[in-house]
């Protein structure tokens, strides 16, 4: 269990690969104690995906979420039902991030309508629903999906100290610029950017990506 805190901690600080390695390293402990499809062996295959998106490992996170979304399926309870959704949330990101759009739109849509709960989980399901429709340039449907998320984000206790710091900007910034507003599309980026390097620092990958969205926008202005 300290080498499973340890990962999510080095993951936090965007030391991605680092974290993998960890991940690795717990995996069989966890599988010879809990047993494989325990569900908190279940978990730390769904964290360890996480790092493989961040890494460029679309395709293997996608493989890897599959497996523990149709595990958690298989199990009783209500920490194999939130495991479910979450693997299907790495999935949806997964896809996302191979460009097919479509297909994580559609599993956002399934997951969100099977997890009706006001929590982090749907938050993060709306992300990725928001990220499916900017990458079909359906900038004007993102907006609405990334602002019911930031009002979930927002009534989460624990909102300002979150592993989901900066991405509703980042979405809202993404929909935004696709709409033609760069100015405020910048607004956004910049808050995420702030956000993210000080909670997580330059490393990480939505730090990463929010900076990058930003020298997009700066290159693209006249």
């Amino acid at each position: 269990m300290a080498l499973h805190i340890a990962a999510i901690a080095t993951g936090a600080q965007g030391r991605h690969a680092e974290a993998l390695a960890t991940y690795d390293e717990a995996l069989p402990a966890f599988s010879r104690i809990f047993g494989a499809d325990h569900w908190l062996s279940l978990k730390l295959r769904s964290d360890r995906a996480q790092q493989m998106i961040s890494l460029g490992q679309h395709a293997e996170c996608e493989a890897e979420c599959a497996a523990v979304a149709e595990a958690a399926g298989r199990g009783t309870g209500p920490e194999m039902s939130l495991l479910a959704a979450a693997a299907r949330n790495g999935l949806v990101f997964a896809l996302n991030a191979q460009g097919r759009h479509q297909e994580a739109e559609a599993l956002a849509r399934e997951a969100l309508a099977a997890h009706r709960a006001r929590d982090r989980m749907s938050l993060v399901l709306r992300l990725g629903l928001a990220h499916s429709l900017n990458g079909q340039a359906r900038h004007e449907d993102a907006p609405t999906e990334a602002q019911g998320a930031d009002k979930l984000y927002r009534a989460l206790p624990e909102y300002q100290s979150h592993p989901d710091t900066g991405a509703v900007e980042l979405a809202l910034a993404t929909a935004l610029l696709g709409l033609r507003r760069a100015p405020d599309a910048r607004r956004q980026a910049a808050a995420a950017h702030d956000a993210c390097l000080a909670s997580f620092g330059p490393d990480h990958r939505r730090t990463v990506e929010a900076r990058t969205l930003l020298e997009h926008i700066d290159g693209t202005r006249p």
